[in-house]
């Protein structure tokens, strides 16, 4: 069965469980990092891997990271506050409507 991805690149969402946000720049159809950082989730909370999976540009309130999250973890974020990873603006730009594009000639 064919999935398709519930977010796109550039949208700003959030963890479902844990405090964190960040803006999507890359989308897996499945699970498809190592085995050995799928085991490190613990199993009363580790994701299907059947599902796609978002590389975010993440942030909480203490620092920046990238994230790799399942979809079932998503959640879309409304808060209109920007977000501060210095990744974001070398790939995207911040429009009149508070979304991230991605911009001409970036990586992604």
């Amino acid at each position: 069965m064919e999935r398709h991805a519930k977010y796109r690149l550039g949208q700003i969402v959030k963890h479902r469980i844990f405090p964190f946000r960040g803006v999507i720049f890359d989308v897996d159809p499945t699970f498809s990092n190592s085995e050995e950082w799928y085991e490190s989730i613990p199993a009363d909370i580790r994701p299907k891997k059947d599902q796609p999976f978002y590389h975010l540009y993440a942030e909480n309130e203490k620092t920046t990271y990238e994230a790799y999250v399942s979809e079932a973890n998503l959640l879309p974020d409304h808060s209109d506050q920007p977000l501060r990873h210095p990744a974001i603006a070398s790939e995207f730009k911040r429009d009149e409507h508070g979304f991230y594009r991605l911009r001409l000639g970036a990586a992604h």
